[in-house]
């Protein structure tokens, strides 16, 4: 693992300045996805759906698809079938998306639903956070998983409470953006930069004139657009692609506590510093032994454990580091180290706290 990490740290490397498009850095304001949700019933599965007993939301669901088809069950009645379940249905409806385009929506189980292999959704409205209905959803489930169990054991691979409907929605009400209406547009950066925002509106005054853009701020770029739609979209898709020339990024080690993963950027700095570093290792060793009483004694036979522990600290030897500025020299600084990307997590904290390490750490 270590040498992969190695591998990765050195394929970061890149020139302090590099041409980046303008479409990868910053977003129009208002064009986005709007996540849709809804409440649905899952049926046709192979007796793998809900247990009513313990999910009676679903039986009160499949009472209430019945009613809005004129049947009535009569007073007291409780069917339980197990092929159904109660799911909980998502999809991301587009910018610009207009009625009767589809979307894909994923189908989640909300019961106790041992699998929706095989199931079909019911027409399900899908709603916005406003409440009002934008896509209706439908069709069959596919699921990735597979799985079988008998006599007690089961074997399962993948996750088989969850799947997927290709083009399972249609959309039923456009959302209302404020693209044609006539007001400025507004790039939003993807991070808080001025030096970035600055040279957006920079590279975009240069093609398009001067007061095309102003940069409001470290995330906020404001366009003076044209008023009519198709100006509009020729204007945007040019600034879009659009290359400007980045300034070299903020020195930052991202952590992932979870995995051990340690990544840098080319910007870290090392400085002149001595590290030591050595293995802690605890064994506990237990050995059964069986006591066994002498014949005709009257005893029991006991069984006892022998537990043996030893702690063992491996000598860590001092290696001076020396003052460097290539990402090259700090993976090669850290790697004679022979430390595990685990062990990297302590060594890059002390690093930071003795002023050592020029760089932002972020534990994720």
């Amino acid at each position: 693992m270590k040498f992969l990490l190695l591998a990765l740290l050195l394929s970061l490397q890149a020139s302090a300045l590099a041409a980046t498009r303008i479409k990868e850095v910053a977003s129009v304001a208002g064009v986005r996805s709007n996540p849709l949700t809804g409440y649905g019933l899952v049926v046709g599965l192979d007796g793998s759906g809900d247990q009513t007993t313990q999910s009676p939301f679903t039986n009160q669901s499949l009472q209430a698809m019945l009613q809005q088809f004129g049947i009535t069950l009569p007073p007291g009645a409780n069917p339980s079938p197990r092929n159904i379940a109660a799911v909980l249905v998502t999809a991301q409806l587009p910018a610009f998306a207009q009625p009767g385009q589809p979307l894909d929506v994923t189908v989640a189980s909300i019961g106790n639903a041992k699998s929706l292999r095989g199931g079909t959704l019911i027409a399900t409205p899908l709603r916005g956070a406003d409440g009002q209905i934008y896509a209706l959803a439908q069709g069959h489930l596919i699921v990735g998983g597979a799985g079988a169990s008998a006599g007690g054991s089961k074997v399962q691979i993948n996750h088989l409470a969850a799947g997927r409907i290709p083009a399972g929605a249609t959309v039923e009400r456009v959302v209302a953006n404020a693209f044609n209406a006539g007001a400025p547009l507004q790039l939003d950066l993807a991070s808080s930069d001025f030096a970035t925002a600055r040279a957006v509106a920079a590279a975009i005054n240069k093609a398009k004139g001067a007061g095309s853009a102003q940069a409001l701020d470290g995330r906020v770029v404001r366009l003076n657009a044209p008023p009519s739609p198709e100006e509009r979209v020729a204007f945007l898709a040019d600034i879009e692609n659009l290359p400007f020339d980045t300034a070299p990024p903020a020195a930052r080690v991202v952590i992932n506590a979870r995995t051990g993963s340690v990544v840098m950027n080319q910007a870290v700095n090392l400085g002149a510093c001595a590290v030591a570093h050595g293995n802690l290792s605890v064994s506990i060793q237990s050995t059964p032994q069986v006591s066994q009483p002498a014949p005709l004694s009257g005893g029991q036979t006991v069984v006892t454990e022998r537990v043996e522990i030893s702690i063992k600290q491996e000598p860590g030897p001092l290696i001076q580091m020396p003052n460097t500025a290539k990402l090259a020299d700090v993976v090669k600084a850290l790697s004679a180290l022979g430390a595990t990307p685990g062990d990297l997590l302590a060594i890059l904290q002390a690093m930071k706290q003795a002023g050592a390490l020029q760089a932002e750490i972020e534990v994720i």
